[in-house]
């Protein structure tokens, strides 16, 4: 159970250093407290609309939205909640033909594939299947991804990347039969947990937030300047991805609804993200926390919260572990009511979700078949990411684990595992990093360093 150890141990106290923390950010304590009370007053407005809508707020669009760009309405929907279901782009029975491929290469390779839980597989350690490869490269992922990536945007236009370049990450892929889980994967968000205010350049992401009064508001949480020098990983936590990715995300190899196994998201990405990072500096009035016995007993008004730079607890956050999110830590959120189910998925549909999006997994698998997807995101070319990209060719080649992954002979001595003589078109051998980048001409300097460096590091 290793690959879930970081998301749920216990949390060991603070040591004294992280209120001095608190006090270096907050420098201005009421500006911060009209933020927190504006931020409350619009999470009751937005939390009622979640609890009466569910999972109807969720943008799910035809592949055919993506070819031509969604409408102003569908912009305004994805930004607003960071979820999208792309349905179509891969016909089902592709899809479905993966899925079967997949079976057969574990059937073949039965006595040396791993996974967990150790006897009961549902992750499995493979990363280098056929179908694993023709998934990422199919022409409909490479251009939905490029589209929402195109979403992103630098502040700054001499930030190396370029956001309309996307890359391949190989991840691992789930076979989840019908039955309760073995494990809890409760609301909680990756890409580290007291990183996003311990780390300066992470810190920045956050700028307007941690101004104060109204420039919450501001908070554009599709810049991606500030992120390209966030450390994500200050304590060297197991499992942890160590590229940015704007977008997680899986695509079905299955027909999966809720209840049976899948995604639950918090549809709700500005405003959980204001919250979550002005909580640290609030802590329940010693009159109003008297007698509170569960989470429902804990008053949400304003009033009852008082600014405490002197706690050193950053609630959810552990040191090595992902950002936690619960109903005692953060009760404004209400994920026991706003935590929804994403809608049915078929297979070849892509579900993508903002990097900042509150997401948990069903705990128990009510259906009847299996609920199978191949994880999948949206990654950007940038040199950091193409430094990741070259290592992660090597270890293809060599039917070894990508790099982010437990180490091991992984499936090099696997039969049938995948070639990059499966890929038959240029543009998914890119996103691989067996072909060169090249665009016609550049967004701005940015994006041209980046392409120029990433062909330096992968040897074009």
């Amino acid at each position: 159970m290793e690959f879930f150890e970081n998301l749920v141990a216990e949390a060991p106290p603070f040591p004294p250093r992280f209120a001095d923390l608190k006090k270096e950010i907050c420098v201005d304590p009421a500006a911060i407290e009209r933020s927190w009370r504006d931020v409350l007053k619009e999470l009751e407005t937005a939390t009622k609309e979640i609890e009466e809508r569910g999972a109807e707020m969720i943008l799910q669009v035809p592949y055919e939205d993506i070819q031509r760009g969604l409408s102003d309405d569908q912009l305004k929907a994805l930004k607003k909640t960071g979820v999208l279901i792309v349905k179509g782009g891969v016909p089902k029975e592709e899809a479905m033909g993966w899925k079967q491929s997949l079976m057969d290469y574990i059937a073949a390779n039965r006595d040396k594939v791993t996974g967990s839980p150790p006897g009961n597989i549902v992750f499995y350690e493979i990363y280098n299947s056929k179908p694993q490869i023709l998934a990422r490269t199919h022409p409909a992922l490479i251009t939905t991804q490029k589209y929402l990536l195109s979403l992103w945007h630098t502040s700054n236009p001499n930030s190396p990347i370029s956001v309309r370049t996307p890359i391949s990450y190989y991840d691992r892929l789930r076979v989840r039969p019908p039955g309760p889980s073995v494990f809890t994967l409760g609301p909680h968000i990756d890409g580290g947990s007291i990183e996003r205010w311990e780390d300066p350049a992470f810190r920045m992401c956050w700028k307007r937030i941690l101004e104060g009064g109204d420039a919450w508001r501001q908070h554009d949480p599709f810049d991606i300047s500030p992120r390209l020098d966030a450390n994500q990983d200050l304590y060297n936590a197991p499992n942890q991805c160590t590229i940015f990715r704007p977008w997680q995300g899986w695509t079905a190899l299955s027909n999966t609804g809720p209840g049976e196994g899948t995604l639950r998201v918090l549809p709700m990405l500005s405003l959980a993200t204001a919250y979550l990072i002005l909580r640290p500096f609030f802590r329940l009035r010693a009159e109003a926390a008297a007698g509170i016995t569960t989470p429902s007993d804990i008053p949400l008004e304003a009033d009852a919260w008082v600014l405490d730079l002197e706690d050193p607890t950053f609630p959810g956050s552990t040191p090595g572990k992902t950002q936690a999110i619960t109903p005692e830590t953060h009760p404004h959120l209400k994920i026991a009511q706003t935590v929804v189910s994403i809608p049915r998925v078929e297979p070849g549909d892509q579900v993508y979700w903002h990097t900042d999006v509150i997401h948990a997994v069903e705990r128990d698998h009510n259906g009847v078949g299996d609920s199978s997807v191949f994880y999948i995101p949206a990654v950007p070319l940038t040199e950091r990411n193409a430094a990741y990209l070259r290592d992660q060719r090597s270890t293809f080649l060599q039917g070894l684990p990508a790099p982010d992954f437990p180490s091991g002979e992984g499936e090099s001595r696997f039969a049938g595992r995948g070639k990059v003589e499966d890929v038959d078109h240029l543009e998914g051998r890119r996103v691989l990093g067996f072909e060169p980048f090249h665009h016609e001409s550049f967004v701005n300097e940015g994006e041209r360093q980046a392409i120029a460096a990433a062909n330096e590091v992968l040897g074009f």
